[in-house]
């Protein structure tokens, strides 16, 4: 398996959030997790990610462990989509070449900008390369921060609720594509929702 999450409890000062979670999720899986708003699902990501620290239980990537990995070998493993939307006057290319920062060491690369176009490709971004983020849809924003954790190259893709705020249409486009993708590089993916009606379709 690529990640696993064994026995993790968080606890914030006021409540416990997070007891004995234990689950897989392998190579080409997308695993969706339900449930309403308050009840953890941001929190567990943060773990994974390990923008938080659990007080207990071991979470690995390829049998790695996360809390023995610096910030830069967490980002070039795990690619995180969180529920805040970015604006700015990026253009869709510079917001998605910004996913490779974990592996520029000195300067950007021809292969870091084959990367970025393939993953612009992938998600039918291409013809909004030279746009600025902050003119897209919001169907159309949600694609260019997944193109951003993708073109990080992770082996584990997180996404906290990346349907919300979305029309249905591309609810369903934007989960066609992390499927599709999720499957294709062979990566595993968690997926954060509530609604349980979108996941049975997902």
């Amino acid at each position: 398996m690529i990640l696993s999450v064994n026995g993790v409890a968080f606890r914030y000062p006021s409540h416990l959030v997070l007891k004995n979670v234990k689950f897989e999720v392998d190579n080409g899986d997308c695993l969706a997790i339900l449930g309403t708003n308050g009840v953890g699902k941001s929190t567990l990501l943060k773990c994974i990610n390990k923008i938080l620290k659990p007080q207990r239980g071991i979470i690995t990537v390829d049998k790695d462990e996360v809390s023995q990995m610096s910030l830069r070998e967490v980002a070039q493993k795990i690619g995180y989509v969180s529920q805040n939307q970015e604006k700015g006057r990026l253009t869709v290319f510079d917001a998605v070449i910004l996913g490779r920062k974990p592996h520029i060491t000195w300067d950007i690369s021809e292969r870091d900008i084959k990367i970025v176009n393939d993953t612009l490709k992938t998600l039918g971004l291409e013809p909004f390369s030279l746009r600025y983020i902050d003119e897209l849809s919001g169907g159309e924003l949600q694609k260019v921060v997944i193109a951003r954790a993708l073109a990080q190259e992770p082996r584990v893709l997180l996404l906290d609720e990346p349907t919300s705020n979305l029309d249905l249409r591309n609810q369903l486009d934007v989960l066609k594509i992390i499927k599709n993708v999720v499957q294709k590089q062979q990566i595993a993916a968690l997926v954060t929702m509530h609604d349980l009606n979108l996941a049975i379709r997902f």
